[in-house]
C-alpha cells in the first residue's frame, strides 16, 4: 500500500517525540480507534525513528498478541520503509530479535506476544528504552505492566496502538481515561485519518458492520455490547436449500455431555455456504445423555452419503475426536476466539457468504436468545445460555473461512490481513 502522504493526525504520531514539539514533554502515547484508520503505519514507523534516533545500544520491546500476528501487522510493513530510507536491518528468528541499524546507530528490538496472563513471565528480567504494544486491548494487563515497568532507561517512552474494546475494559480505565494523568498524549483515530482509504471503501466498511461492532470499528467508540449478539439476523435471510450440486461439505460441532450437543451440515455452492441441515441433543429435555459412539452415529447419518470434507470439532471434545479420528473422519479442532469468531460470523451472515436454510429450526431459536453478558466486568462475554449451535457455527466460520479469507472478512479482533 502506498501513502502519497499522512494525514494531520498521523504527522502528529510522527513528530511528538521530536525536541520542540508540543507534546515533546510526554512519555507515553496511545492511537486508538477505528480499524483502517492509519494508526498502525504511523504509529510502528515513528516507534522506529525514535528509537534509531535517540537511542544508540540499546534495547526495546516490541509486543503484539502473538508473535506472528505482530510480524504481518506491524514489521512487515514498517522494515521495508525503514530499508527504504537508508536503514539496515536482520533478523533471528530462533531469538525473536530484530537488530537494526540507522544514521550510524544499532539497537536491538525483541518481540513478544502477549496472549494471555503467563506471557507475563516473558518479558520479566530485561531492561528496555522503550516499548511498543500493538494490539494492546488484546493483552492482559499483568502482561502490559510488566512489559512498561521493563522502561527504565532515561528517556524511555511507551508506545500504545489498538482498536477499541468495552467501555469496562482496564485498558479504557487505565490508560484512554487517565491519560492525562499518565502524561500520555492521546490520539483518537477514524477512518478519515487514513489518506490512502476512498470514499467507497469507507463507505463500504459502513455498510459491512452493524450493532456493537459498527460503534467500534466504523466510529471507533469504547462501546458496550448491548442486546442480542446478532442483532441485524432475521427470519428475511433464512433461504430454502437450494437445488443443484454442492462442491464441499464440512459438519460443525458444539459438544455436551450435560449441556447440548449440536451438529451442522455446511455445503459449499457457488461462493456461499449454507447450513443445510442439523443435529441437535439436549439430555436434559431427552432426560438420558448420548455417548461418545451415539454421538458418532449421528453425525455418520446428519453426513448421509456425502463427501465430507472435515468435521470441525469443539476442541474441549478430546474423546468424542478420537472416536471420529477412529472411524476415519478428518477431524480438525476449531478456532475458539469467541469474540473474533462472533464477528467474523457477523460479517458472513451480513454479506451473504454463510446462510441458514430452512428448517435449521435450533439454530434460529438460539439466534433470537443469543446475547451479551452486560453484567461482565473487565471483558465483553456473551451469556453461555442458547449458544451451542451459534457455538458450532462460529467455529466453522473461523476455523474453515477465516484462515482463508480476504478483504473485508477477518478471522480475529486482532487486525485485518
Amino acid at each position: 500500500m502506498s501513502y502519497r502522504a499522512f494525514s494531520p493526525k498521523q504527522k502528529t504520531v510522527l513528530t511528538w517525540w521530536v525536541p520542540g514539539n508540543v507534546h515533546y514533554s510526554r512519555e507515553a502515547i496511545v492511537c486508538d480507534g477505528a480499524v483502517r484508520s492509519g494508526k498502525t503505519l504511523a504509529m510502528g514507523l515513528s516507534f522506529f525513528l525514535w528509537a534509531m534516533t535517540c537511542f544508540d545500544g540499546m534495547r526495546f520491546g516490541v509486543c503484539g498478541k502473538t508473535i506472528s500476528s505482530l510480524r504481518r501487522n506491524v514489521l512487515s510493513e514498517i522494515l521495508p520503509r525503514l530499508a527504504g530510507l537508508g536503514a539496515s536491518w536482520k533478523e533471528k528468528r530462533t531469538e525473536n530479535l530484530v537488530t537494526v541499524t540507522f544514521q550510524g546507530n544499532t539497537n536491538q528490538f525483541y518481540i513478544f506476544g502477549g496472549r494471555d496472563e503467563s506471557s507475563a513471565s516473558l518479558i520479566q528480567g530485561i531492561t528496555f528504552a522503550g516499548v511498543l504494544l500493538d494490539e494492546v486491548a488484546l493483552m492482559p494487563k499483568s502482561f502490559v505492566e510488566q512489559a512498561c515497568a521493563r522502561c527504565s532507561v532515561a528517556g524511555s517512552r511507551l508506545w500504545f496502538n489498538c482498536n477499541p474494546a468495552g467501555p469496562n475494559h482496564w485498558f479504557y480505565k487505565d490508560w484512554i481515561l487517565e491519560a492525562e494523568k499518565r502524561n500520555c498524549l492521546r490520539l483518537h483515530f477514524l477512518m478519515e485519518d487514513n489518506p490512502s482509504l476512498t470514499k467507497a471503501i469507507r463507505a463500504r466498511y459502513e455498510r459491512l458492520y452493524s450493532g456493537v461492532f459498527h460503534r467500534r470499528f466504523v466510529l471507533g467508540q469504547w462501546a458496550q455490547a448491548e442486546g442480542r449478539v446478532y442483532d441485524f439476523f432475521g427470519l428475511e435471510m433464512v433461504k430454502p436449500v437450494p437445488t443443484g450440486n454442492f462442491e464441499k461439505w464440512y459438519i460443525s460441532c458444539d459438544y455436551g455431555t450435560v449441556n447440548p450437543t449440536s451438529m451442522g451440515l455446511w455445503g459449499l455452492q457457488k461462493g456461499v455456504w449454507y447450513r443445510v441441515k442439523e443435529f441437535y441433543f439436549d439430555s436434559r429435555v431427552k432426560h438420558r445423555q448420548m455417548t461418545d459412539e451415539e454421538y458418532a452415529d449421528a453425525l455418520a447419518k446428519l453426513a448421509g452419503d456425502r463427501p465430507i470434507d472435515g468435521v470441525i470439532v469443539d476442541p474441549s471434545a478430546a474423546s468424542f475426536m478420537e472416536v471420529l479420528r477412529r472411524r476415519g473422519w478428518r477431524v480438525q479442532k476449531a478456532e475458539n476466539e469467541v469474540l473474533s469468531g462472533i464477528r467474523l460470523t457477523a460479517d458472513y451472515l451480513k454479506t451473504g457468504k454463510i446462510v441458514i436454510c430452512e428448517g435449521c429450526n435450533d439454530i434460529l431459536r438460539e439466534m433470537d436468545a443469543y446475547v451479551w453478558d452486560l453484567e461482565s466486568e473487565a471483558r465483553d462475554r456473551v451469556k453461555k445460555e442458547h449458544d451451542h449451535a451459534l457455538d458450532e457455527m462460529r467455529y466453522f466460520a473461523a476455523t474453515v473461512l477465516g484462515k482463508k479469507s480476504v478483504g473485508f472478512a477477518v478471522a480475529t479482533v486482532e487486525r485485518r490481513k
